[in-house]
């Protein structure tokens, strides 16, 4: 199988050496030629099988050039009992007859980036060897949160590479910064950033592209990659607990193989909601795709009206990891939704580049209905999602679980709803205290983790336990004029 730019399908790599290239050298994104479609029995055999032989077979479904002793090592080393808690790395927690919940933040940063990012840096170290690339890898990330974490610790004195992470320095909850800035690991650098998360991934991918960085950087024995949900690499395991999670309800005499069953995501760039799309596209039962924003709407103003307007004003939320309005991965949606019609992508993202903004045909846009619906949550429903979920449930969930809660109600069809659960509620404890109605006045959000605890009888996750302690080691804060020169610095060119 190999892979495609969404601006030119004439760009044709394989998988392995996407991955190492991250982003296409004209700005578009990786896809493969085709998505495979799965059999019955193929079907019913991966939705019986565990999460990491769901993972084994989804993987070889797309990266064909990787042999099976290749993919069963990463994955065997990604999805350990140790790193996520137990065997089961995504489970499912059931609410009530019609709503469940998704968990994936039992990883080692609490957050659902653990599940692709605890297996990319494998999977590019194969990907390297395979193309005999002879330099170092240059990890470059942009972090609206958690991304930025979870990147640094899969990567952290990973042999063969070097990661460089950008997050907005007013943008995140304390706890997301005390943990990155305190990451360990001699090939890791952190910059906060003035401005916010768009500025944030505009920069990187600016850099990723430019012909002049990239040729300073070979001289000196580096090439960029990314861990951003820009990479394959990155997106591709993301498909696999979509899998495990309709085999769960399956399993457990929920539902029948076949049945229709939605799947309410919390979205910012779109890349989390696109995996889930991937499984469809391969066979998988779903009936809606539900794309949850919070107060930055763009998301949702574009499934409902056709038109995507980056040109409005930007909020600083209780979601942090959703405060985006470019949503890189809506890119890779419209060409599979175009049937690969590379032009008119690329006529796209021109008029959002130089107008920030653009409308699809209506053709297009029916289609789009025809699978994902929409819906967001403000500041005050999103407190009210987190105080009725425990109120009710008995279920402690973070912002960006409400914000999906709050739309699930909203978008309910007759089918039953898996809401992805995205995010520890410790890493914002304040958010999460003031929710279910306890006083969140405290000096720094650390004190609250005891007191959340308390409250809940929920276990702080020994990773948040022990930042505070943790000495800081990156506090350099810069502009997005300044973040080539950072990236220089920090490799020594």
């Amino acid at each position: 199988m190999e892979y495609v730019s969404t601006r030119n399908k004439d760009i044709r790599l394989s998988s392995a050496r996407a991955i190492v290239r991250g982003i296409s050298e004209d700005g578009g994104l990786f896809l493969p030629e085709y998505i495979p479609e799965l059999t019955d029995s193929e079907l019913k055999s991966v939705l019986s099988m565990d999460y990491r032989a769901a993972a084994r077979f989804v993987l070889s479904r797309f990266l064909t050039d990787f042999t099976d002793y290749e993919i069963e090592s990463c994955v065997g080393g990604a999805y350990t009992g140790q790193k996520f808690g137990g065997d089961n790395p995504a489970p499912v927690k059931k609410l009530d007859d019609d709503k469940y919940m998704l968990e994936l933040w039992h990883g080692p940063t609490c957050a659902f980036k653990d599940m692709a990012l605890q297996i990319l840096p494998r999977l590019l170290t194969v990907a390297v060897k395979k193309e005999k690339a002879d330099k170092t890898v240059v990890i470059l990330v942009a972090t609206s949160g958690d991304t930025g974490k979870a990147a640094l610790e899969g990567f952290c004195d990973v042999e063969g590479a070097k990661i460089v992470v950008f997050y907005p320095s007013e943008g995140v909850s304390e706890v997301q910064k005390m943990q990155m800035v305190t990451q360990g690991g001699s090939n890791t650098c952190v910059f906060g950033l003035v401005g916010n998360f768009d500025d944030c991934q505009s920069g990187v991918k600016q850099i990723l592209g430019d012909s002049d960085v990239i040729k300073k950087l070979a001289r000196g024995g580096y090439v960029f990659s990314s861990a951003n949900s820009i990479n394959w690499g990155r997106l591709v395991p993301q498909v696999v607990y979509y899998f495990t999670a309709y085999g769960a309800l399956a399993k457990n005499g929920e539902i029948n193989i076949g049945d229709a069953v939605d799947f309410v995501v919390p979205t910012g760039n779109f890349g989390d909601i696109l995996a889930g799309y991937i499984a469809k596209r391969m066979g998988l039962p779903v009936g809606k795709l539900v794309c949850a924003s919070n107060t930055n709407k763009v998301l949702t103003d574009f499934i409902e009206t056709g038109v995507y307007n980056k040109n409005r004003d930007f909020y600083t939320t209780t979601s942090p990891s959703m405060d985006i309005l470019i949503s890189s991965n809506l890119e890779r949606l419209m060409f599979m939704m175009t049937d690969g019609n590379a032009p008119l992508v690329s006529k796209y993202m021109a008029q959002l580049s130089q107008d920030g903004a653009y409308k699809v045909e209506s053709s297009l846009l029916e289609n789009i209905k025809s699978v994902f619906s929409a819906g967001f949550a403000d500041e005050r429903e999103t407190a009210k999602a987190i105080g009725e979920a425990y109120s009710k449930y008995g279920y402690v969930i973070d912002p960006h679980t409400a914000v999906a809660y709050s739309v699930a109600a909203k978008c309910k069809t007759d089918a039953k709803q898996i809401i992805l659960s995205t995010a520890s509620p410790y890493k914002f404890p304040k958010s999460v205290l003031c929710g279910i109605g306890e006083n969140a006045d405290a000096s720094t959000e650390f004190e609250l983790l005891c007191r959340l605890e308390s409250k809940t009888g929920m276990p702080v996750p020994p990773s948040l336990a022990c930042l505070a302690k943790r000495p800081v080691r990156f506090a350099d804060v810069c502009k997005k004029q300044q973040m080539t020169e950072r990236i220089y610095g920090f490799l020594g060119l």
